[in-house]
């Protein structure tokens, strides 16, 4: 019982010093990939690199704990940064104070979510996210992920549009303005090296290596050249009016959203004292609606004038405070050629102690200490906002965690829990976000390599969380110089296992609708992009929407007797069908929303077949009966009847069986109206439905071709012989 609540007992049955080596190695080779991607996740996030290293501390240890995977390594992962920086980005400035505290708090309702599913046994509602809506969202997510680090890779600064596709067309026009050499050679060292050492030998951490070495290179060369410049230096007095002019407008955005703000609390205030329709609540709306204005049009000046001073390429003469930034071209012959650029981001510049850079971007500084202990600030307007998000990071993170959790399972035998899983996962995430975590999940690739490195139990992520605690304590020094290019290179590396342009030729292969539904879903989250959410839910509802089309219209088919002795659809196999007798066969429950239409395809052979005797419905697929079927079995049978028709039924399971029998409609079809099997139901009435017929051969006893489709076949003798063996003489009453 106690291993219920406490899982990881488990590991330790039949434990010796072979498995526990295997641990200890699983670990050390996890934490190498480990501790370099998580990093680069983070930032992917939209958080300080060393976020991602909180990530990777306590979350693998708990959900180790705590899950039933043995070899499952969680941590920050590609697809949920992307979809935390979706969601925070309407809320605040990545990497902003408010932005980090609202990653931490949609990290414990992520966490909230998957423990409360986990604790009710809801496993199954990750059924609503379909295998063609995953397929389709996770393409689409690695194309979104790998072209948001181009800015990286380039060495350039844009801000972000309201689409992807405008981001990405900002970034190009940037690139091709001004490309930071030296940048794009690191992070295309880093791909060499990644790729060249995976084929090489792919047991080596490739990672770690394009880490180290791209690092110790940044270091010997000055990679980063970051200078502190007073307005004074600049010789421009355009770009200083420039400078000034933009904080002027952040001064101003800033006091629109102050106004904005008590203008919202009075609007409030009025609606809950004196009502909506109120003059002064429209008056405060009206005020609120111009705000919104002014603020958008000064948020636009802002953008303008930020692009303008990022275009701007300056020379330096001189040294230390003495030095003179002129804009290039306008420098004194002789001042060195390094190119220099002011870092503006969303705040406002300080004039006197302005960025200039004049190299490429490294992590910098990472705190050399553990993460404490924090409660999230709790903030129940920012949770409502965030609640959808929320959920779909929960679910998505869940269903990729568990996907990969049960394909190692099926290489090791290794039983299963899901719902243990989501109580691993999600208190993974609500103790991680007490310690300053993002949301985190399973990854694949690092599940992979603790696989391929032979862990045995959940032993090797604790010893992985102690090597991150280790060198949050010790090493992080020795990252400051980390190439911001390296950590893009790696994101892009590691999403390339998620393209799968197979799985939309298998999807629509297996049905064109799933093809479908998997292509919108991947064209629309792009489209959308970078409002993921939009283009999941989007597949989402036509997953839903076609599951309920489908259970409204289910297949229903007329059948008859086929050449190899069993009964096919007639339409499909060009058979004939018999005059009098009516084999219908439906595949579906039937509930609430079919039964009309199980009633109009009856009426309509009735209607088309005026010789029609007898109808047969075959239910071998109907599994459930609710009330609104059964009330519409009952009409059905008096409406077959009442012009002297019978109706027949064959292929009802045990527990349809039981319904018939408590709602009395047992006795009103009658037992001798209720057969196993078709064969069996034919037998009895066959004889009595052709009485008085004229048909020479009747295409339920012999096979009858549609003229002019293919030969006739007859049913063999042997194959006669068989099938009455099986059932009672058809003369027996």
């Amino acid at each position: 019982m106690i291993q219920r609540f406490l899982p990881f007992l488990n590991w330790f049955k039949g434990y010796n010093a072979g498995k526990l080596r295997a641990d200890v190695i699983g670990g050390l080779t996890v934490a190498m990939v480990l501790i370099p991607q998580s990093m680069a996740y983070a930032q992917l996030a939209g958080l300080p690199a060393y976020y991602g290293l909180y990530a990777a501390f306590l979350p693998p240890l708990i959900a180790a704990l705590f899950g039933s995977s043995n070899q499952l390594a969680t941590g920050p992962v590609a697809v949920v940064s992307l979809m935390t920086s979706t969601a925070l980005a309407p809320l605040a400035t990545a990497g902003s104070e408010s932005f980090i505290a609202y990653a931490i708090l949609l990290a414990l309702m992520v966490g909230i979510f998957q423990f409360s599913l986990g604790v009710l046994r809801l496993g199954v509602v990750v059924n609503f996210l379909s295998h063609p809506v995953v397929n389709g969202f996770t393409n689409a997510a690695a194309i979104i992920i790998a072209s948001s680090q181009f800015s990286k890779l380039f060495g350039v600064y844009v801000d972000s549009a309201e689409h992807h596709y405008e981001t990405i067309w900002r970034v190009i026009q940037a690139a091709v303005h001004f490309t930071h050499l030296p940048t794009l050679g690191m992070a295309a060292l880093a791909f060499a090296i990644m790729i060249g050492f995976k084929r090489i030998n792919p047991r080596l951490p490739n990672v770690l290596i394009a880490v180290v070495i791209t690092t110790v290179l940044s270091a010997v060369v000055g990679f980063q050249k970051d200078q502190a410049v007073t307005i004074q230096q600049i010789e421009s007095a355009d770009v200083r009016a420039q400078i000034l002019e933009f904080n002027e407008t952040l001064n101003y955005v800033n006091a629109m959203s102050d106004k904005r703000v008590q203008a919202s609390k009075e609007l409030d205030k009025v609606k809950k004292e004196k009502g909506e329709q109120t003059h002064e609540a429209l008056n405060l709306k009206n005020e609120v609606a111009n705000l919104n204005v002014e603020i958008e049009h000064a948020n636009e000046k802002a953008h303008e004038l930020r692009e303008e001073l990022r275009w701007h390429k300056f020379h330096c003469a001189g040294q230390g405070g003495g030095a003179v930034f002129y804009v290039a071209g306008q420098a004194p012959s002789g001042t060195p050629k390094t190119v220099w650029r002011i870092k503006v981001g969303s705040s406002k510049l300080d004039p006197g102690k302005l960025k200039f850079m004049g190299g490429g971007a490294v992590v910098g500084e990472i705190p050399p200490e553990l993460p404490k202990f924090k409660v999230p600030v709790i903030d129940m307007r920012i949770m409502m906002t965030l609640l959808p998000m929320a959920i779909i990071i929960s679910l998505l993170g869940f269903m990729e965690a568990i996907s990969i959790a049960k394909a190692m399972a099926a290489k090791t035998g290794q039983r299963l829990d899901p719902n243990q899983e989501l109580i691993g996962q999600g208190l993974a995430n609500v103790i991680g976000s007490g310690f300053s975590s993002y949301a985190v999940s399973g990854s694949f690739s690092r599940s992979a390599v603790n696989l391929q490195a032979g862990a045995e139990t959940g032993l090797s992520n604790v010893i992985s969380s102690v090597v991150v605690g280790v060198s949050l304590l010790l090493f992080t020094p020795l990252l400051y110089n980390l190439p911001q290019a390296t950590l893009a290179a790696i994101i892009m590396m590691a999403v390339i296992g998620l393209v799968n342009v197979s799985g939309f030729v298998h999807a629509w292969q297996v049905q064109k609708y799933d093809g479908a539904i998997s292509i919108i879903t991947f064209l629309t989250t792009l489209a959308f992009a970078p409002h993921l959410d939009k283009g999941i839910m989007i597949g989402v509802a036509l997953s839903i929407g076609l599951y309920l089309v489908r259970n409204m219209k289910p297949d229903i088919a007329s059948l008859s007797l086929h050449h190899d002795g069993s009964f096919r659809h007639a339409q499909h196999f060009g058979l004939e069908e018999c005059e009098h007798v009516a084999v219908i066969r439906f595949n579906g429950s039937l509930f609430f929303a079919n039964v009309s239409y199980l009633e109009t395809v009856i009426l309509d052979t009735m209607s088309e077949r005026p010789k029609l005797k007898h109808l047969l419905i075959v239910c071998n697929g109907v599994n459930e009966l609710d009330a609104s079927g059964e009330e519409m079995l009952s009409i059905i049978v008096d409406r077959v009847r009442e012009p002297g028709r019978d109706i027949s039924f064959s292929g009802f399971n045990d527990h349809v069986m039981h319904v018939l029998q408590r709602t009395h409609l047992y006795e009103k079809i009658g037992e001798d109206h209720l057969y196993r099997s078709v064969n069996e139901a034919l037998r009895y009435i066959h004889r009595d439905a052709h009485s008085d017929s004229t048909e020479e051969q009747c295409p339920l006893r012999t096979v009858l071709q549609v003229e002019g489709t293919v030969k006739r076949y007859a049913v063999s003798d042997e194959m006669k012989k068989k099938l009455l063996e099986q059932q009672p003489p058809l003369d027996e009453d």
